[in-house]
């Protein structure tokens, strides 16, 4: 499977793109913002000026040397933690929905958490590239580094960004898993998050209410429980094969952010249970590629790059799934690739090409002189 990872992941992704701009063309017209819009097409068309410069971003980060990441770790972590600061200051920070996730002047809007993730995981690789025997030290291997993660992690936490925090927390917990932190740590780790967690409810009180509305849906589907309640009569109304693009009902002003975090019912209504078990397929495709793509790689750096980026954009992917199927409360977080978002689209497909550069970087030597080799020719002998 090596061989063709980079072909594989590329398709996958493409799969993905294409269900989500489809879907984003059907849903856009019925959401909150469009209503009453002069053009209710204008989410699709952002969106697809984000794809063209994804597409560019990805097709740069593949041309990159991804040990060019390493090297700036440092000025990565600090641009990331400014951006992430900067929500919080008045004028340049937006608050939308009582969350303050986003920067931006005029049209121009920015999500600085998407930045965070690839941040944070480059952080880790390269942590544990440059001490590669301190898994077992609890200073090095373990208190240092997350306590300069903490950081960032805080500071997209306290924009009420759980659900962010939960994906790039559990990324790093595997991460280290697969450096060989000493297990111990990790589940004294766990725990402090579950208490930490538990804290957070108090700062955020409607979380409470999500996570009761969960436990019991039918109680609160009118009220905290609406967005899963409506979710799985879009997922059960669907069947098999799918209303048809375009005929699903329950998008039509019934589903909040049914472009954005909830989307996966809307492709569930018009598309059916086939399509929607292909995305889970190609979400798991997408982390086993890159997985493989990590094991090839040619040195410590890249393999853990490659096991953190795979596994951040596949877990956000669970976790939105697992929400809007109700197995998961409400966290409020996009699907990677297919939800409306153009800060979630850039970076991940950024994520995409440093896993493509990395497969690049860690082809065999004698493969590639057999790939660019004309076929019917001898190869020369030293």
């Amino acid at each position: 499977m090596q061989r063709h990872s980079a072909l594989i992941l590329l398709l996958v992704v493409s799969f993905l793109v294409v269900i989500g701009f489809v879907m984003l063309v059907s849903t856009c017209a019925f959401t909150a913002d469009s209503a009453g819009a002069s053009d209710v097409y204008r989410e699709a068309k952002h969106q697809g000026v984000s794809l063209i410069v994804g597409i560019v971003a990805l097709c740069v980060a593949a041309s990159i040397d991804y040990r060019f990441w390493r090297k700036h770790v440092w000025w990565i972590l600090i641009a990331t933690s400014f951006f992430l600061a900067l929500c919080y200051v008045p004028g340049i920070g937006m608050e939308i929905n009582g969350e303050k996730r986003w920067i931006g002047v005029g049209l121009i809007r920015i999500q600085p958490s998407e930045f965070a993730k690839i941040a944070s995981v480059i952080f880790v690789a390269f942590w544990y590239f440059r001490y590669p025997d301190r898994g077992k030290s609890f200073g090095k291997g373990f208190i240092y580094p997350l306590s300069i993660l903490a950081v960032p992690l805080a500071l997209v936490l306290f924009e009420v960004d759980i659900g962010t925090t939960a994906v790039i927390s559990a990324t790093a917990l595997l991460m280290l898993f697969v450096a060989g932190v000493d297990w111990k740590y990790l589940t004294g780790v766990v725990l402090l998050g579950v208490i930490g967690f538990i804290g957070m409810l108090s700062y955020a009180s409607n979380r409470i209410e999500r996570i009761l509305a969960f436990l019991d849906p039918e109680k609160y589907r009118l009220d905290e429980g609406f967005q899963q309640w409506i979710s799985l009569m879009a997922i059960g109304s669907g069947g098999l094969s799918g209303r048809g693009i375009g005929e699903g009902r329950l998008k039509m002003l019934y589903m909040p952010f049914a472009q954005t975090d909830f989307i996966f019912p809307m492709i569930a209504e018009e598309m059916g249970l086939y399509v929607t078990f292909l995305i889970v397929l190609a979400f798991i495709t997408l982390m086993v590629c890159g997985y493989v793509i990590g094991y090839h790689a040619p040195d410590r750096f890249g393999s853990l790059l490659a096991v953190g980026l795979s596994s951040y954009i596949s877990l956000q992917a669970f976790v939105n799934i697992g929400v809007t199927t109700s197995i998961l409360p409400n966290k409020g977080i996009p699907l990677p690739l297919i939800s409306y978002g153009g800060s979630s689209l850039v970076m991940t497909l950024v994520a995409v090409g440093i896993l493509i550069n990395i497969y690049r970087q860690g082809r065999p030597a004698e493969e590639e002189m057999a790939h660019w080799m004309p076929r019917g020719r001898i190869t020369p002998t030293v």
